[in-house]
Formats: structure tokens, C-alpha cells, sequence
């Protein structure tokens, strides 16, 4: 089952999302995965990096670091070494930096058709897998305008999450902690 979920931030959408994975992966005895996007620019993302790490700890997940080319997360190896299995749970998180990644380049280049590339990309994945629980963040809701890159950005994350939506067998909005089931 591929499981869309959204909602704002530090609403309890990892965690619903990894208590909804490590389910599937205990009813079904397949290998869970844990498919961490992003990519650390600085001390802070490398302290939530570390956070997120240890908020893991015990649950059964082995991390498969992919912040780009999301595809070819399976067909390497997880951190601790072992071959990834497509036939798993996976859980990656998030579409919303895994976007960023492939649309802000290191270099300073900036590809505005990241998101098509990716919404493509993230269908495969779920086809391939048949158990991915997606974790995106809602961030439509603010009225004002930002720059063109901005707003290229945040339409191709409406791209991409329209996208899992249709694809996925359920859709969950996580607000404040409470969960609605939409699909």
C-alpha cells in the first residue's frame, strides 16, 4: 500500500508516518527502509539530521540516504551496509526536500523543470515499490507572494504532491497532531 501524507510543520507527520510504515513492515515481514532527502548545508540541518536519528532508534529502520535520483535508492545499499530490497516498506521523507535538492543545485543552478522530472520519478518509485509512505509538507496556505523561484518551487511541490495523491491508496492530512484520512 503507498500512503500519501501531508500537513504543516512540526505537526507529527514523520512520526504518524513511521508508526504507519514500521506496521506494514511488521504485518507483511518485508524489510523497512527509511529514505532520508535531505541533503546538510550546515550545523543546524546536521544537529536535525542527528535528532532524527536517534528519534529512529529502535523502530527497525535501516536509512537509506538519497537526496537525489530517488530511483536509485534501489539498487544500492543502506547505511548499514545491506543491499536495499524494492519488495521493503519504505518511508521517505521528505518529497518537500527531495524537491528542493533536485531543483536548487549546489552550484548555483536552478533546473525549473525539476518537478515534472520528479513527479515521474516518485510514480515509478511507487510502482516499483507498491509500499512507500511519502511525507510531504503543506505549504500552500500563506497569501502572499514570493519570488518567481519561490513560486516555481511551491507549484511543483502542488505538482508532485496532486500527483502521489492520485497514485497513492491513502491520503492523510496531519494538522496539529490529528490525522485525516481524505482517500
Amino acid at each position: 500500500m503507498n500512503i500519501f501524507i501531508s500537513g504543516g510543520c512540526k505537526n507529527g507527520k514523520s512520526y504518524h508516518a513511521q508508526e504507519l510504515a514500521r506496521n506494514m513492515s511488521r504485518e507483511k515481514s518485508l524489510p523497512l527502509y527509511y529514505l532520508a532527502t535531505m541533503i546538510p548545508t550546515d550545523d543546524e540541518d546536521r544537529a536535525r539530521i542527528r535528532r532524527h536519528l536517534s528519534e529512529r532508534e529502535g523502530w527497525g529502520f535501516d536509512t537509506i540516504e538519497q537526496g537525489r535520483n530517488i530511483c536509485e535508492a534501489l539498487i544500492g545499499s543502506t547505511l548499514s551496509g545491506e543491499k536495499v530490497s524494492p519488495g521493503g516498506v519504505f518511508l521517505l521523507d521528505s518529497v518537500t526536500a527531495l524537491l528542493s535538492n533536485e531543483m536548487f543545485l549546489p552550484e548555483g543552478t536552478v533546473v525549473l523543470d525539476a518537478a515534472e522530472k520528479l513527479a515521474a520519478e516518485l510514480s515509478e518509485f511507487a510502482n516499483r515499490t507498491g509500499n512507500t509512505v511519502f511525507v510531504s509538507d503543506y505549504i500552500y496556505s500563506d497569501g502572499r507572494l514570493f519570488d518567481e523561484y519561490t513560486e516555481n518551487y511551491r507549484r511543483g511541490l502542488a505538482l508532485i504532491d496532486r500527483t502521489l495523491a492520485a497514485l497513492c491508496d491513502q491520503v492523510v492530512e496531519v494538522s496539529y497532531g490529528f490525522k485525516y484520512l481524505y482517500k
